[in-house]
């Protein structure tokens, strides 16, 4: 199931200003985060403990940032 990291990637911005400063907070690399936030690679439970230290997300919190279901948009097809 995709995951919508929208949200997340707000809080980033808002808190490091780049994906750049956010992932050497992470100790990881750029390429590492822009492949998670695309939902190409999953995070860790330990990466998501430090990302929630770094954003300071709670634990309440957590699943809004990074367990939210991706909804596919249906286009409407229009009758004649």
């Amino acid at each position: 199931m995709p995951f919508d990291y929208r949200k997340l990637e707000g809080l980033v911005k808002e808190k490091c200003r780049t994906r750049a400063i956010f992932a050497y907070k992470m100790g990881l690399s750029e390429r590492s985060i822009s492949l998670k936030m695309n939902g190409k690679t999953q995070w860790k439970q330990t990466e998501i403990c430090t990302a929630c230290e770094i954003l300071g997300i709670s634990n309440e919190d957590i699943p809004k940032y990074f367990f939210d279901p991706k909804v596919q948009s249906v286009e409407h097809i229009k009758t004649a």
